[in-house]
């Protein structure tokens, strides 16, 4: 039988578990024998007992659940004690930076792993249940608002009462990509009066159906600024300085700016500068959600509130690991669906040709393939 392995996260921060006690369940139902580290999910709420009573294994420590698996799931990157430990030819699957984490890439090639990041399942109709980018960006713009109203001196409704009316916050989203949505439609439940940019077209409904305000350079440029894929496409120096100067205007009267703007394989743009921060009235606060990959907010530091003039910047990473339950239940739900092109009739026979699995497909007999990631 094949064996299926799963860890605690040591990545700093990381509260979250690739398989919960219900995923394991599925798994073990596709003929897979899957085993546990001890406390891997505890930061999660899933506990050992749970595991237990799902079927899986406990083992104490991680190599040990590792030697021998055919399958590693992961949240973020494995270990160097996880990566010595895999045989050759084992399959690893995670969330795993590939782009900037490019040395545990090189590592786990070297040790002849199988290695598949799950931010690259592409986003295509049959592969919507394994994408795990959503499921995440989804929580982290929830979270992104939450973090945002604690820091934020103030309240979000409208109130009115007898010693006079509080006015709502004003909240501006920058970037409407699922996060973006999400955080749209959280500040929107909270009372807020929201605004919200993107560069893609198709946001603009997206964002007035929520009940935001769009606004956007809406010139020809803007109309061709989505890939077939579905990602914005990096915009022109001309378009990006109308829309910083549109932004620059719109940005002063907020109370609260979120950012959520990502590139796959790049840094983050820069979407506030520190002329904007500099505009804005003291007590004001950004998120930056896209800080872990250079950020969109000049001034923001990962793992910091850096206060710039009165006007609060917050740099926190890993906002679904706020959220660890839920985000480790809609990541696992990902991974297992996953992991149903990589086993068949109980054995691990993973298709290369299968469309999600050549987008996914870091390294490979030992190599790494993908073509993004190949030496020059």
């Amino acid at each position: 039988m094949p064996v299926l392995a799963v860890t605690k996260e040591r990545r700093a921060g990381e509260t979250r578990v690739a398989v919960t006690p219900d995923a394991a369940k599925k798994l073990i139902a596709l003929g897979l024998e899957v085993v546990v580290e001890a406390g891997a999910g505890l930061a999660a709420a899933a506990t050992d007992a749970d595991y237990e009573a799902a079927g899986a294994r406990l083992v104490r420590a991680p190599a040990e659940a590792v030697t021998g698996a055919d399958i590693l799931l992961k949240v973020r990157g494995p270990t160097e004690e996880e990566i010595g430990a895999l045989k050759a030819g084992a399959i690893v699957v995670g969330l795993l930076n590939p782009f900037q984490d490019r040395e545990t890439m090189e590592a786990l090639a070297r040790h002849g792993a199988t290695v598949f990041a799950m931010e690259l399942v592409p986003r295509i109709t049959r592969a919507q249940v394994m994408d795990a980018l959503s499921s995440q960006a989804n929580l982290a713009g929830y979270r992104a608002v939450i973090e945002a109203a604690g820091v934020y001196g103030r309240a979000l409704p409208m109130m009115m009462t007898a010693a006079g009316t509080v006015a709502a916050a004003k909240v501006f989203v920058m970037g409407a990509g699922v996060a973006g949505l999400q955080a749209i439609a959280t500040a929107r439940r909270l009372g807020a009066v929201v605004t919200a940019t993107d560069v893609r077209p198709a946001a603009k409904e997206q964002v007035e159906s929520l009940g935001a305000k769009f606004v956007a350079v809406e010139d020809e440029e803007f109309k061709a600024a989505e890939t077939t894929s579905g990602y914005a496409k990096p915009m022109s120096e001309a378009y990006q300085a109308k829309q910083a100067a549109l932004v620059g205007e719109h940005i002063k009267k907020q109370d609260i700016v979120v950012t959520t703007a990502l590139i796959p394989g790049r840094l983050a743009p820069k979407l506030v500068s520190a002329e904007h921060v500099a505009s804005m009235k003291a007590g004001s606060v950004l998120v930056d959600l896209a800080v872990e990959q250079g950020g969109n907010v000049v001034g923001a530091k990962t793992g910091e509130i850096v206060e710039i003039g009165g006007v609060k910047i917050v740099g926190i990473p890993n906002l679904p690991g706020r959220v660890a339950a839920d985000a480790s239940a809609l990541y696992a739900r990902n991974l297992t669906a996953f992991v149903g092109l990589l086993v068949k009739d109980g054995a691990v026979a993973p298709d290369f040709e299968d469309e999600i699995l050549q987008a996914a497909l870091i390294a490979r007999d030992g190599a790494i393939t993908h073509a993004l990631l190949k030496p020059v």
